[in-house]
């Protein structure tokens, strides 16, 4: 059963019930989540401690959620920022040019099956999404792979749909030309 935002904050307004309305929202959001911020980084247990950091930031700062946008996007921001904020902090550690050869994928292999074909290109285009500057990378991941509107786009990056929707459109040339064969 989904539960409206207003229940969830009415809830978790009355200390009686914070814990109550804080497991709501962990059920209710975990799966969308873990599905934006694994788009992000590269395994599970990554996404999974980015997650639990994305719900500690929502506990303690759902009493100043101010409802301009809907619970969902509030917490989408938490998620993104937190994904983002963690790739930052080990790109330090892992500091590896992006123009290095050895990072192309060569798709024309011989001797593999259909399903390995279909991984390899979704770590082809993984690949090239990552090679985006970060405002194009985030705005392409959130229509691209979380299907996003661009009205909640803008609330959760803070920017005008215009702006917006230019930055797709340069991330979509940009994969493409790095996508071609």
């Amino acid at each position: 059963m989904i539960v409206s935002d207003e229940e969830i904050i009415e809830l978790f307004s009355n200390e009686k019930t914070r814990e109550k309305a804080f497991r709501i929202i962990v059920s209710q959001f975990s799966r969308q989540l873990y599905s934006r911020i694994r788009a992000v980084v590269n395994s599970h247990e990554e996404a999974d401690d980015i997650l639990q950091n994305t719900f500690l930031k929502a506990w303690r700062s759902l009493a100043n959620f101010r409802k301009e946008s809907n619970l969902y996007t509030w917490l989408y921001k938490i998620a993104t920022n937190e994904a983002f904020s963690f790739i930052r902090a080990n790109s330090k550690k892992l500091s590896v040019s992006l123009d290095d050869d050895n990072l192309k994928l060569d798709f024309f292999t011989s001797g593999i099956d259909d399903a390995q074909s279909g991984e390899q290109i979704r770590q082809k285009l993984h690949n090239a999404v990552d090679k985006l500057p970060e405002k194009q990378r985030k705005v392409f991941e959130m229509k691209y792979f979380d299907e996003m509107k661009y009205d909640d786009m803008a609330i959760a990056l803070n920017t005008s749909v215009g702006a917006l929707k230019a930055s797709y459109h340069h991330a979509v040339k940009k994969i493409e030309k790095l996508l071609e064969f």
